[in-house]
């Protein structure tokens, strides 16, 4: 078993606790011209996109983190990560569509000033304070979701929790966390005892310390940031519709596939 997969992302993040959690044995790789759009190969036949994570099993190829988990879920049940409750399996998929589309374009847009200077000076911070505001609100619903248990997914660790866990890091590595003493605060100490999400968020933070050229990288053509859906959108409500223009102006931005 073969993941394509970046540390940095949140989705194949999900997807490496997940297979973690199964104790299923897999190798990692990150393919050699992510970010660029234009990745050949084995790559980029599992995934047309161009994006990660992707998973190669045997005779199946599959992209799109969401899927990935209902595969694993489906051919490797136990232990099983959706809760056995239907109502309770459709708040985990919510949780995770929640996180997927709204709670990863917040932390995206900070990625893209923090890390590539998109946006600098007094620009750049009306911009983090937009994504602080955003980002305290999906965290009082993640809050109100999980309410008094100890897990998103009720009273153990599954498909929800696994879909929270890099986003709600992410936003504490930015300094956007919850006070601690918090339930999210607390929920996070707990999942962080897991071996499964120890060692993703290790290599997260390892790559995020790797981090320093990223605007260099960005501007020399390099690799060119995939600005699509709710990434866009976050954008062009949050104060980024001239980041989007000059993007486009200068060719360091590129779209998904079909292009």
């Amino acid at each position: 078993m073969l993941l394509y997969e970046h540390p940095l992302s949140s989705y194949a993040q999900k997807v490496k606790i997940a297979l973690r959690e199964k104790g299923l044995v897999f190798d990692k790789e990150t393919p050699g011209a992510i970010g660029t759009g234009r990745a050949a190969g084995p790559f980029a036949a599992a995934s047309p996109r161009n994006e990660v994570p992707a998973l190669i099993d045997g005779a199946a190829r599959i992209f799109d983190s969401t899927i990935i988990l209902e595969y694993l879920e489906d051919k490797y049940p136990t232990p099983h990560l959706l809760p056995a409750d239907p109502v309770m399996r459709a708040e985990a998929r919510m949780i995770e569509e929640v996180c997927d589309t709204l709670y990863e374009a917040i932390n995206w847009g900070l990625s893209e000033i923090r890390w590539f200077k998109r946006a600098e000076g007094a620009k750049a911070e009306e911009m983090k304070a937009t994504a602080a505001r955003q980002t305290a609100e999906v965290q009082a619903w993640l809050t109100g979701k999980l309410g008094t248990n100890d897990f998103f997914n009720g009273d153990s660790f599954g498909w929800a929790d696994a879909s929270v866990a890099p986003y709600v890091n992410r936003s504490f590595h930015y300094g956007m966390g919850t006070p601690d003493g918090s339930p999210l605060a607390r929920w996070l100490g707990r999942i962080r005892e897991r071996p499964s999400v120890a060692e993703t968020f290790k290599e997260f933070e390892a790559a995020a310390g790797n981090m320093g050229d990223a605007a260099e990288r960005v501007a020399s053509g390099q690799i060119r940031r995939e600005y699509r859906d709710h990434r866009l959108e976050w954008m062009m409500k949050s104060g980024g519709v001239q980041i989007v223009l000059d993007g486009l102006e200068k060719n360091t931005i590129r779209f998904t596939w079909p292009l």
